[in-house]
């Protein structure tokens, strides 16, 4: 059995992209592991483990069910292996789903549309970029429209976050969600506003730059469209008040215990040991249950912070170093380092 499952965790490597060094630690070397809420993160694993189709995971995702909350610690310790690949430090940021008032129709308040996806369009083949959709209108009259916002800066950064809530006129709120790109690369406006000297690099954060843009309203226009990546959006029918938004897994994510990362490098699904530093150091167990178009690397991970103007401005404070560390399966941890 055993080396039946070592089989299986050297097909799951191949099929990661990862970096050729992996190290194994131990528990003992992850700061701050012993005061953390398992229980938590346990329940975040158990949200989308089912979702894991390598067969190394199913019996551990089985146990995961059967494991009381107390026992959470002793599950992840028996298990898992700390591996760390990529070289610290880790670059941290935060995300959130924003709150928003809309309509429905257009209004001269309203009249900034996010758009459904397209029938066209073809997932990995390069689509129309940000300026023709925006600038050149490539969509209008099409019917694609699900709701309409008053300001192009909260369609941008609604982008950006990739769900959101949107209260129209009566009251009633709907949700959004991700449901797919142009496929056209992702560029920071963060950082073309550095490189053009507007701002310093510390200088930037997302009020910063969405203050910026709407005080310039047309070469704020101009900086978006230098992103020409573009989001298309969903109504998300079925997902209470009370849950988080639908994360690349399928399921709703948890604030503060689920991460965004890049799965080329980190198995989504997979139990990521965050250590954050900055002025507000984190240690936490967290669930690779999101990616994002600006996530890229084995050293880098966003962390869903929560929904509402709160959580916005907290997650717009994070640029944070540190490390980022995967909980693997046992046999797979092993054979991680050793095709390093």
């Amino acid at each position: 059995m055993r080396v039946l499952l070592h089989a299986i965790a050297l097909s799951v490597l191949a099929m990661i992209s990862g970096p050729a060094q992996a190290q194994v630690l131990t528990f003992d070397q992850l700061n701050g592991w012993q005061d953390d809420d398992h229980a938590q993160a346990l329940r975040a694993f158990v949200q989308t483990c089912d979702k894991l189709d390598d067969p190394v995971w199913h019996p551990i995702c089985n146990l995961a069910r059967d494991t009381p909350p107390d026992g959470a610690r002793a599950f992840f310790e028996l298990f898992f292996r700390p591996t760390m690949t990529g070289s610290p430090p880790a670059l941290f940021t935060g995300y959130f789903e924003p709150e928003l008032d809309g309509s429905p129709i257009r209004t001269p308040r309203f009249a900034y549309p996010i758009y459904r996806r397209p029938p066209d369009l073809v997932d990995g083949a390069p689509w129309y970029s940000r300026a023709d959709i925006e600038g050149a209108g490539v969509l209008r009259g099409r019917g694609l429209e699900i709701a309409w916002l008053a300001d192009p800066v909260d369609v941008y950064f609604l982008q950006i976050q990739g769900s959101g809530r949107i209260r129209m006129p009566d009251g009633h709120v709907i949700r959004v969600g991700y449901a797919g790109k142009n496929n056209q690369p992702y560029r920071s406006i963060g950082q073309e506003l550095v490189r053009r000297g507007i701002f310093d690099a510390s200088q930037v954060s997302a009020d910063v730059i969405q203050n910026w843009v709407r005080q310039n309203p047309g070469a704020g226009q101009t900086l978006m469209n230098t992103n020409p990546s573009f989001v298309f959006f969903r109504k998300i029918a079925d997902l209470a008040p009370n849950e988080g938004p639908i994360g690349a897994m399928g399921r709703s994510i948890m604030a503060g215990r689920s991460v965004a990362i890049d799965p080329a490098h980190v198995p989504l699904g997979a139990p990521v040991w965050i250590e954050k530093d900055g002025a507000e150091p984190m240690r936490r167990l967290m669930i690779a249950q999101d990616t994002g178009g600006a996530i890229k690397g084995a050293q880098r991970a966003d962390i869903f912070i929560g929904t509402g103007r709160k959580a916005g401005l907290d997650a717009g404070r994070i640029k944070d170093p540190g490390r980022l560390i995967v909980l693997m399966p046992i046999d797979l941890a092993f054979a991680m380092a050793s095709n390093g």
